[in-house]
C-alpha cells in the first residue's frame, strides 16, 4: 500500500543541480576548468541557450501537464493520478530530463567544464535520492498500472 504521505523526498530536486553548480563553482575557483581556454564560441553559445530552452519547455510542458491533471508536483505529496500523457508519453521524468538540459546547456554557456564533469553524480544523486523514492511510491500506489507503464516508456529517454 502507498504511503499517503507521498514518496518521502524532503527537498525539492532542482536543489541537487543547484547543489552540482555550488560544487562546480567551487572547483572552479581552486582549478579553473574551461570548456574552450579561448572562450566559448558562437556555436557553443547558440547550442548552450538551444539546451536551455529545450530543456526550460520540457520542464514546463511536464509541469503543466501535471498541473492539468491535478496532481502534486511537490515531491512530498502523494500522487493522485498517474500521469501518462503529454510528455511523460516518451519520458517517465521529463522535468528532470528538462532541468539536465538546462544544467548542460548553462555550463555551455558559461563555458564552465566543471557542471559538465559533475553531470554524472548529480545525475546518480537525483536517482538514488528523489526518482528511486519517487518510482517506489508511484509503484505502491499504482500498481500493476505503473509497471505497464514502466515496461512502455523509459526513465530518460
Amino acid at each position: 500500500m502507498a504511503d499517503p504521505r507521498g514518496p518521502g523526498v524532503r527537498f525539492p530536486p532542482p536543489f541537487v543541480f543547484v547543489g552540482g553548480y555550488l560544487v562546480a563553482w567551487l572547483l572552479h575557483m581552486q582549478m579553473g576548468f574551461e570548456i574552450d581556454g579561448e572562450g566559448p564560441r558562437t556555436a557553443q553559445i547558440l547550442l548552450g541557450v538551444a539546451a536551455m530552452a529545450i530543456g526550460g519547455a520540457v520542464m514546463f510542458w511536464g509541469l503543466a501537464t501535471f498541473l492539468r491533471f491535478r496532481t502534486s508536483v511537490i515531491p512530498d505529496r502523494p500522487a493522485r493520478t498517474l500521469v501518462v500523457s503529454g510528455p511523460y508519453r516518451v519520458s517517465r521524468n521529463p522535468m528532470y530530463l528538462g532541468l539536465t538540459s538546462l544544467y548542460v546547456g548553462l555550463a555551455l554557456v558559461m563555458n564552465a567544464a566543471w557542471p559538465l564533469v559533475l553531470l554524472p553524480v548529480v545525475l546518480i544523486l537525483l536517482t538514488t535520492t528523489v526518482i528511486v523514492h519517487e518510482e517506489r511510491h508511484l509503484r505502491d500506489a499504482f500498481g500493476a498500472s505503473y509497471e505497464d507503464y514502466c515496461r512502455r516508456v523509459r526513465r530518460w529517454i
